[in-house]
């Protein structure tokens, strides 16, 4: 199958606030099988146009495309990509690698420079995107102390622990959504994929002081992803780890119900109940408790970037809502998902987000 990539990029400074689009087309440009666009904090023209290539050409193997033809209004990317000019810059050099990589995928790919007039799908995709990336930056520069109290008008007083509380990226148990508790599968490609966009999100609204994860690996795995592109390091809380399935780890909803069905069913409207041999969400919530109390007493006032799974996020946000247990069996929470929730030191709360996925693409 043959597709055409139109992809662009920019950034309001150079370099300033910055995001990419890119759109795929039937060969015959009459039908758009694909886009995406992302904000990528802060970035020059030629990292976020090379960025931009390199999601046109992600999704272009996604359809399963075997020829590709390129369109991009800019120079330095398709006269690089088409061998005739060297990359010299650093900032460049890996991004031209992994642009080359994609690339080999495909039958064959050819790059033509187009006017900017016509590659206006992909232009307006990225001027989405820098918007998007301007007003992260913008929030970003104000501090905790300064942002609008939503809690105000309980009286509460002083600056909160902000807690950005992001979920894990896929793995092959939430693939073919099965209970994933105290096992370790490690993230799918798409997992990584996942963890790496929401790196960039976060990094790009700044601000974080501390990345404290679950100690399993998919938490782990996609903190320390987040952690690279915050310039942190990663530190464990053993107490935010998911809550243990036990005898049903591993296994679908359906299989879970078929197998204990009149456990399963009082499982799930009863937070006091545990699978077999597992941990109930009221233990659950016993020891996520510990780590909120920790963590607002070691980041007064800060900004913490929590990496997680859903029940211990949930239950944060639960706190934060002072809401009763049934929440838990109504609230959605996506792979990759960003939400926020804000404690005060006279243990006032407010939720500012939840279930973001829109760097996902």
């Amino acid at each position: 199958m043959k597709v055409i990539v139109e992809a662009d990029g920019g950034s309001r400074g150079n370099p300033g606030p910055a995001g990419y689009g890119a759109v795929v087309w039937t060969a015959d440009h009459t039908t758009v099988l694909a886009e995406r666009k992302q904000a990528i904090g802060r970035a020059t023209n030629n990292v976020a146009e090379y960025s931009g290539l390199i999601a046109g050409l992600e999704e272009a193997g996604k359809l399963g495309a075997s020829e590709v033809d390129v369109n991009m209004d800019s120079k330095l990317v398709v006269e690089q990509m088409s061998g005739r000019w060297k990359v010299k810059h650093p900032d460049m050099v890996p991004l031209h690698q992994q642009a080359t990589a994609l690339s080999t995928r495909f039958d064959r790919v050819a790059y033509t420079w187009v006017p900017r007039v016509k590659n206006g799908h992909a232009d307006r995709l990225a001027n989405e995107a820098m918007d998007a990336a301007a007003e992260l930056e913008t929030a970003a520069e104000v501090k905790p102390e300064q942002r609008p109290n939503p809690a105000g008008w309980t009286g509460a007083r002083g600056a909160p622990t902000q807690f950005q509380l992001l979920r894990h990226g896929q793995t092959e148990l939430s693939v073919e959504r099965r209970y994933s508790g105290r096992g370790n599968p490690a993230l799918t490609e798409l997992g990584r994929r996942q963890a790496e966009a929401a790196a960039q999100f976060v990094a790009g609204r700044g601000g974080i002081a501390a990345v404290i994860a679950s100690p399993l690996q998919r938490a782990y795995d996609t903190a320390e992803a987040a952690a690279k592109a915050l310039g942190l390091d990663v530190s464990v809380d053993a107490d935010l780890i998911e809550t243990d399935f036990g005898g049903w780890e591993g296994l679908t909803f359906g299989e879970a119900a078929e197998r204990d069905p009149e456990l399963h069913k009082r499982w799930l409207r009863d937070t006091s109940v545990a699978p077999p041999d597992g941990e109930s969400f009221d233990t659950a919530a016993e020891r996520v408790g510990r780590a909120r109390a920790r963590i607002i007493s070691e980041h007064p006032g800060e900004t913490v970037l929590l990496v997680s799974h859903v029940t211990p996020i949930k239950t944060l946000l639960r706190m934060a809502l002072d809401a009763g247990p049934s929440i838990l069996y109504r609230m959605h929470l996506d792979l990759a998902s960003l939400s926020i929730a804000e404690f005060y030191p006279d243990g006032a709360a407010s939720v500012r987000l939840v279930n973001q996925t829109a760097y996902l693409g």
